[in-house]
């Protein structure tokens, strides 16, 4: 029997899924199968409706090594493992004569933990453990989710928190699950053997496709020791989320809150001596943090150096203290000291790091109005990180719908680490990049709409012609708004506005969940949706519920955000352009997954407004519009709002 071909397999799979073939599907799956076939590496931009999952998952499959498959958001690992692998292993099966298994694979503080569950939870002013069931009132919510999470834990199969529907605060889940440096390991616990994490990982090494996430592989980079089987493809999907994953899992923080707390869990057991000096350093620690101004620190404060370094030393004298002193007067001892442990050795860890003073660190305080000071330290960069640890002994693909920036993928993936494509070196990763293109037909579809005639927005105040801007575009819309902020502020005094002035319902993020807005969002087309960051890339309603997203203005970076800022003044003195490499990046990005939202299926029509005259203004104008879909574009609003008319009174006319 021959070999079956590409496009052969990719034609049962496109069948199962009872999908359409698409030829930038086609032409992904090609490149992906050569960039596999010559352990090269590929950036593929694949616009909405490609169809790149199939698009990479079948020349995977097809090759029969083993591949790892990292994804950003939740949604897209359930599509794969539920809908997607499912279909395609079943429709390859008997081209391949083989039946390529699948495993999802998180992080160990994703599934449940039998032994907090069963043994409880480490007690934090006394000794020993408490049971957390008993502790929570049971009218209460934690108490209620508590019942009904130990009912789930008789039935559930993976221990898998997304598994729990509906699910849970953050809180009740940390009540029964365990971090990595936590977990008193398989050899060692009583319920080593029936452990979720645990038989997630057996079922990951036995498999063929590993789903995962960007964390997860963060971690697996950064740690040292592998937490994902050894694998020899490695598919990136949702791209352009990865460098911000790495550098969330690369950054430290110290509160005071968090230092107390390890404090009150090492006191039992160690002697008093570590336990005071711990508590002394605590302190101090607490003390300057009162103080603390939010901002970068470009040099660490002599007051806040001393009292790190007091923090480090006193916690590396714990941390050898606990591994010497026994105490059998508490009760389940182990994983008392496991969790002690590990809250003392996060605290050495970003103390010591922010204490060194790495040239390659930034250093901010940071002050929330709940949590109150922070200290933080990040990476200034993850691209030598990526560099050496992504594209050394395997084949890479990073995919997502927005890669392409400013009209090459130069900007992206020198924030990955790989050199300007076409560059020739013996160390220097070798990649290529690929747009695919769309099914849609942008220019019919879609008007990229500026406001030319607003004024530039400021720093603060109100902006009253945006405003009215707004309402008349959502009023000639018929609702049907998806309206993208710069900041919760600006989103909150914009519903507030329309709500006294318009008769349409103005949904606003943090009312309700995230889930439940898009539900009511979709289910009603005269319903407007205002939110942040979350809904620029989360929000997928095809058809006449969204026919106008409304950008208030260019999302740079807050000038005052220490990363941001800190990255930018780097290439700034290495001769780059500083604003160009990081602000308009993260801006081109961002409107790019905003402009998105707009056309998610053939018939979707609309209008992305953009509220700031600066996209059709200023020097950088071009470079943005470059990194959107390829819309008709217009700065006449008349027009817009015409367009708008006519699409409303089609959707209307078509309901009937």
């Amino acid at each position: 029997m021959t070999k079956p071909s590409l496009p052969e397999l990719l034609h049962a799979a496109v069948t199962a899924v009872g999908g359409t073939e698409r030829p930038g599907q086609a032409a992904m799956a090609e490149a992906v199968a050569e960039a596999v076939d010559d352990q090269s590496h590929l950036l593929v931009q694949a616009g909405t409706g490609t169809g790149k999952s199939l698009g990479y998952l079948v020349p995977a499959l097809a090759h029969g090594e083993r591949v790892v498959v990292a994804t950003a958001t939740l949604a897209l690992q359930r599509q794969l493992v539920e809908r997607d692998l499912p279909r395609t292993v079943d429709a390859l099966h008997p081209l391949l004569r083989r039946r390529p298994q699948f495993a999802m694979l998180k992080g160990r503080s994703n599934y449940l933990c039998l032994h907090r569950l069963h043994e409880g939870v480490p007690q934090e002013e006394e000794e020993g453990l408490f049971d957390q069931f008993e502790a929570a009132a049971p009218s209460s919510k934690l108490g209620q989710d508590l019942l009904r999470m130990r009912d789930w834990a008789d039935e559930t199969e993976t221990g898998d928190r997304d598994d729990l529907t509906p699910g849970v605060s953050d809180r009740a889940w940390a009540q029964i699950s365990v971090s990595s440096r936590e977990c008193l390991g398989a050899t060692k616990c009583a319920y080593g053997a029936e452990c979720f994490a645990e038989q997630a990982r057996e079922r990951a090494k036995l498999a063929d496709v590993v789903v995962t996430n960007h964390a997860l592989l963060a971690i697996d980079a950064i740690e040292g020791a592998p937490v994902l089987p050894s694998h020899e493809v490695l598919i990136v999907d949702e791209a352009h989320e990865l460098v911000s994953r790495v550098t969330g899992v690369a950054t430290g923080e110290l509160t005071p809150g968090q230092v107390n707390r390890a404090v009150r869990r090492a006191a039992k057991l160690v002697n008093e001596k570590a336990a005071d000096a711990l508590q002394t350093a605590s302190e101090g620690f607490e003390r300057v943090m009162e103080l603390a101004l939010p901002g970068r620190l470009e040099e660490v404060p002599e007051d806040l150096g001393y009292a790190l370094m007091a923090l480090r030393d006193a916690a590396r004298t714990v941390i050898t203290a606990l591994g010497s002193t026994r105490d059998k007067s508490v009760a389940d001892e182990d994983a008392v000291r496991k969790q002690a442990l590990a809250s003392v050795e996060t605290i050495h860890g970003v103390a010591e790091r922010i204490t060194q003073g790495s040239e390659y660190d930034v250093v901010w305080f940071e002050r929330h109005d709940r949590f109150g000071a922070s200290v933080r330290v990040a990476p200034l960069s993850v691209s030598g990180l990526l560099r050496e640890k992504l594209f050394n002994e395997r084949s890479v693909v990073l995919t997502s719908a927005t890669l392409k920036l400013g009209g090459d993928f130069n900007g992206v993936g020198a924030s990955l680490g790989l050199s300007p494509e076409g560059t020739a070196g013996d160390d220097i990763p070798q990649w290529k990049g690929l747009d695919v293109g769309s099914p849609f037909d942008y220019p019919k579809q879609g008007i990229l709409y500026v406001a030319r005639h607003l004024a530039t927005p400021g720093r603060e105040g109100s902006r009253t012609d945006m405003l009215d801007e707004l309402a008349e575009l959502v009023e000639a819309a018929g609702g049907r708004t998806l309206g993208l902020f710069s900041s919760m502020r600006a989103a909150q005094a914009a519903a507030e506005e329309l709500r006294g002035r318009l008769e349409k319902p103005i949904l606003l993020q943090g009312e309700e969940t995230l889930g439940e807005l898009i539900k009511n969002f979709a289910a009603d087309p005269e319903t407007c949706l205002f939110g942040t960051l979350s809904l620029w890339q989360g929000v997928d309603v095809p058809g006449a519920s969204c026919q106008l997203v409304v950008m208030d203005r260019i999302p740079f970076p807050r000038p005052d955000d220490p990363l941001m800022s800190a990255r930018q003044k780097a290439v700034e003195e290495a001769g780059g352009n500083g604003f160009m490499a990081v602000a308009a990046t993260h801006a081109a990005l961002l409107m790019a997954q905003g402009a998105g939202r707009l056309v998610r299926a053939t018939g979707d029509k609309g209008v992305v407004a953009v509220l700031d005259p600066r996209l059709a203004n200023a020097r950088y104008g071009s470079y943005l519009r470059a990194s959107l879909p390829d819309f008709w574009y217009t700065t006449d609003p008349n027009q817009a709002r015409r367009s708008l008319a006519a699409i409303d009174a089609a959707a209307k006319a078509d309901a009937k």
